[in-house]
């Protein structure tokens, strides 16, 4: 059983996140939640590419409810928000909250998101969200995954696998930024 839960939101941010903590020893449990995708068939589509690359490396994905519905409630007031701006902390809020909760059921002890691996996300805003989330338990981790040569990496993999590679993050309200 893996100690460390990773929310990932999509294959190209996860996968140099999951080869480095393989190469390191680790296999996360990976959970992918994001209610923030504005469409089923979006949301479907990136996980579809997350399942793809991580059966093959015999690494377990979890996906979390897609409730499109309850995540527009959580930032309801904020849609005008700038990106990196009040609406993306809520929304981190809300799927590290999950990503938190699905952490403790399942005996993890440490939580990280692919979401610091993103060069378009606010760090600070991140990992304030998972100190949120997390509390006492399980552990955040605020790991910056941009760094060890992880970004050049993502676009490698990005290539080697022929990902998807969505222009947005995923929120209608972000497509307005494009």
């Amino acid at each position: 059983m893996s100690t460390l839960l990773l929310h990932v939101c999509c294959a190209p941010c996860a996968a140099p996140v999951v080869e480095h903590l393989l190469q390191g020893g680790e296999r996360p449990l990976v959970f992918f939640s994001n209610s923030n995708i504005d469409t089923r068939e979006e949301h479907d589509k990136r996980l579809a590419e997350l399942q793809r690359y991580c059966a093959a490396l015999g690494v377990e994905v979890i996906a979390d409810e897609y409730d499109h519905a309850a995540w527009l409630e959580a930032v309801r007031g904020l849609e005008n928000e700038p990106e990196r701006g009040a609406r993306c902390l809520q929304c981190f809020r809300f799927r590290l909250e999950r990503a938190a909760a699905a952490a403790r059921e399942r005996g993890c002890t440490v939580l990280t998101t692919s979401l610091a691996q993103s060069r378009w996300k606010s760090l600070e805003q991140v990992n304030e969200a998972g100190e949120a989330a997390c509390g006492a338990s399980p552990r955040w981790w605020n790991a910056n995954w941009r760094k060890g040569g992880l970004q050049p990496r993502r676009a490698e993999l990005i290539r080697e696998w022929n990902f998807y590679n969505q222009p947005y993050c995923g929120c209608e309200f972000s497509k307005v930024h494009l």
